[in-house]
């Protein structure tokens, strides 16, 4: 991956945020765990969400967690090739459209789910 964004010209920096608070959440834009952003855009921004059990556990209530969809196929964890595609379609995107789609963005309300994770926690 490295190499082939290499020859692109652009510079990839990382930024991991843990979303531990409602306030986080909120500041954040959370809409599901676990999220991955290429320049503040979910990679995948229709999600599907299932019982997790390990969130769960965590706050004694049933929590849903994001189900990865690549290709027809669900994953737990987001596959490598997925990211990359995200990456590289960012790279190649027209910014100047995606800012004017952005300015018809809804406003931001926690969902349900995450309301009641942090509650619980």
């Amino acid at each position: 991956m490295a190499k082939v964004l290499e020859l692109t010209g652009v510079e990839i920096v990382v930024n991991k945020i843990h979303i531990n608070s409602r306030e986080k959440a909120i500041q954040h834009e959370f809409l599901t765990s676990p999220t991955i952003r290429v320049n503040g855009r979910d990679i995948q921004m229709e999600f599907k969400e299932s019982l997790c059990e390990s969130c769960g556990d965590l706050c004694d209530d049933e929590v849903d967690c994001r189900v990865w969809i690549y290709k027809g196929k669900e994953y737990n964890v987001p596959p490598k090739a997925m990211i990359v595609d995200a990456i590289l379609r960012e790279v190649y995107t027209d910014t100047e459209t995606l800012s004017n789609e952005e300015t018809f963005k809804e406003s931001y309300k926690l969902p349900e789910n995450l309301e009641r994770f942090f509650a619980s926690v």
